[in-house]
């Protein structure tokens, strides 16, 4: 099977050694030495006063626990989504009477959950209050205390564990009662308020500590929630099941599936052969997903997709593909590599089937890596354990043809054979990812302020890669896959004709023109042609639009933007505009405050809105007055025209 791949290609083209495979190899290899690192930060003890106690009396324990540097727990009434710390009495308790007394906690806003948090860090000390049973035995007893917990630092999550700590003590008849005394700054926290989510009161204050007055909770970020997830999950998936059909995996169908069927154990066999060869395709890319979430934390960073250097590394990876799509090179992984475990493959058994699944996930790597970078760019923005599940999304749309045609083995004939399209799909893919390629070009410049890629300059550059595209599937260029006299098919002509379409409809675009969904994607206009809405915005210029609002007697709407943020283009391009909208903004003063460039100005811009709002997610609004009372807020993207009128008409 590699050597199906790795045999030589046309003749004059240059092979390049993978530099992203090995990459990719460098980033399993930090997976597998992140997983596989035992962490254990929290170390907990449990000491009881008195040490000795009468039966029926109360005894105090002290339940201490130690986090390494950089870590923290979350308090026992914490709201979710972070798991809130729970305690209990383990094994045979003492009595099923438990009060829980818990110092003050650190409070403070979580941009990543999206919610007011409450942590320890250091060293905390909880008291457990316990009533012995009347009955209790003279002699020792012993007392167990358990936690469940979950901690974080700035770059990752543990998932929630259980420890247990225990202590012994001595039950006497004739020791002395007394009540344990509680000491100040300790409050009594019931077990069963750890677990549920506090209600949200009226005004969008959670339970662990109000907001700001004055301060409205608005909409998360759509990938934030859980129709967010589904729509990216779903979208890896169709991503996969598209990778199918790319030159580096459809002619590898047939010859996958004759293996299988081949295999002893006739039909049923090869069911279970091609389960495992599944498995090692979802294997190896679900921890390339892995690697993404250990390297940049399960939450992701905000501004991480309008890092500069994020985004140059990702726009060369993508040249790089583009260009190898096109002809200019092959990238194979380095033979010897391939070599080893095509022969640890051919040893039979499941083992040598899963290793066959991973051999085929990294032989394809140069077509699927522009899909499997394009859901990593997003799915790290997304935050949470969202890359691991977007890879393992991927992969299950990548393997399922596999694993349905083992099922149905008959389907196999009626499938197209390889030719001349596969060439064809794969210089679209070039063309197509050279386009991508811009969008991350366009972030940079816009964070850097170059303003070398305009809006008419990046769509001239779509426009004319587009156009290529098209002219090509209609043969007017001659590039592999389409030769002289080859006849045109329905398929092709109908997908020329929409390149060329979709080419001629940027045009407008240059000139001012509103490109609907598009314009979150391309940079925005200046001047009087570019999309923005008629009422006229205000940038990085906070003080003056404070003072212009005391001149008019106006509230101020303060927009939190950034230059990359594409929820924010989108809002300024398609809600703004909209005549309702347009004329409630008529009555504020309007004033835009970009947050993710490289500038004095958004550092600035970013600690303003970390101060006072507790949170540098973008896009975010609020209303203040000329006295800079917070009004309202609302936080994120959203394309319902009646939310955003009913925040702007709640806060003025």
């Amino acid at each position: 099977m590699v050597a199906f791949l790795t045999r030589g290609g046309k003749s004059g083209l240059t092979r390049l050694r993978t530099w992203p495979a090995l990459a990719l190899l460098a980033l399993l290899l930090l997976a597998v030495a992140a997983a596989g690192q035992k962490l254990n930060p929290a170390q907990w003890s449990l000491g009881i006063e008195p040490a000795r106690a009468a039966p029926g009396s109360e005894v105090l324990g002290r339940l201490e626990v130690r986090l390494d540097p950089g870590w923290h727990l979350y308090s026992l009434t914490t709201p979710r989504p972070p798991i809130a710390t729970t305690i209990t009495l383990a094994g045979d308790a003492p009595s099923p009477a438990l009060k829980i007394y818990a110092p003050a906690p650190i409070r403070k806003f979580d941009p990543n959950f999206g919610v007011q948090t409450e942590t320890y860090e250091g060293y905390a000390v909880f008291l457990l209050r316990i009533h012995l049973k009347p009955d209790a035995p003279a002699g020792t007893l012993d007392i167990a205390a358990q936690v469940r917990y979950q901690l974080c630092d700035d770059k990752q999550c543990l998932p929630p564990v259980r420890r247990t700590a225990a202590a012994t003590i001595t039950v006497d008849p004739l020791a002395k009662v007394a009540a344990p005394a509680i000491p100040a700054g300790y409050t009594e926290v019931l077990p069963k308020a750890a677990s549920p989510t506090p209600a949200k009161p009226a005004g969008g204050q959670t339970g662990a500590q109000p907001m700001p007055a004055g301060v409205q909770a608005g909409p998360r970020p759509q990938l934030a929630g859980d129709q967010g997830l589904l729509r990216f999950l779903l979208v890896a998936v169709g991503f996969g099941l598209a990778a199918v059909f790319t030159p580096c995996v459809f002619p590898m169908i047939p010859i996958t599936m004759s293996f299988f069927l081949n295999r002893p154990g006739g039909g049923r066999g090869a069911v279970a052969q091609a389960s495992v060869f599944c498995l090692g395709i979802i294997v190896l890319f679900s921890l390339l997903g892995l690697a993404a979430t250990a390297a940049l934390g399960p939450f992701g960073v905000v501004l991480l997709g309008s890092n500069p250097w994020v985004n140059s590394f990702i726009a060369i990876v993508f040249f790089a593909f583009s260009l190898s799509l096109l002809g200019a090179f092959e990238i194979t992984l380095p033979s010897g590599l391939l070599t080893r475990l095509d022969r640890a493959s051919g040893r039979g058994g499941f083992a040598g089937t899963l290793l066959m699944g991973l051999t085929f996930s990294l032989t394809s790597f140069a077509c699927v890596g522009p899909f499997v970078g394009t859901l990593l760019a997003a799915s790290v923005a997304g935050g949470g354990w969202q890359p691991l599940a977007g890879m393992a999304a991927f992969a299950t749309g990548l393997a399922a043809p596999f694993f349905l045609l083992a099922i149905f083995p008959s389907y196999l004939q009626r499938m197209p054979r390889s030719g001349g399209w596969l060439a064809r799909v794969k210089v679209m893919l070039g063309f197509l990812i050279l386009a991508a390629m811009l969008k991350y070009l366009s972030n940079v410049d816009q964070v850097m302020q170059w303003n070398l890629l305009t809006r008419e300059r990046f769509l001239a550059a779509w426009v004319v890669l587009f156009s290529l595209a098209g002219l090509y599937l209609l043969g007017f260029l001659r590039m592999e896959g389409v030769t002289p006299g080859d006849p045109l098919g329905v398929g092709r002509l109908l997908a020329g004709a929409l390149l060329l379409v979709f080419a001629v409809s940027l045009i407008p675009g240059m000139f001012g023109a509103r490109l609907g969904e598009l314009d979150a994607y391309v940079p925005p206009g200046r001047g009087a042609a570019s999309s923005e809405p008629s009422a006229s915005w205000m940038k990085n210029q906070f003080r003056e639009a404070l003072e212009r609002a005391r001149a008019e007697g106006k509230p101020v709407l303060v927009a939190f933007t950034g230059y990359a943020c594409t929820n924010c283009h989108w809002m300024k391009a398609n809600l703004f505009p909209r005549p309702e909208i347009a004329a409630r903004l008529r009555d504020f003063v309007l004033v835009e405050l970009y947050s993710d460039g490289a500038d004095q100005a958004s550092e600035q811009n970013q600690k303003l809105q970390e101060t006072r709002f507790s949170t540098i997610a973008i896009p975010y609004y609020a209303v203040l007055n000329a006295d800079e009372k917070v009004l309202g807020t609302f936080a994120g993207l959203t394309r319902n025209p009646s939310e955003f009128l009913a925040f702007l008409d709640s806060a003025r």
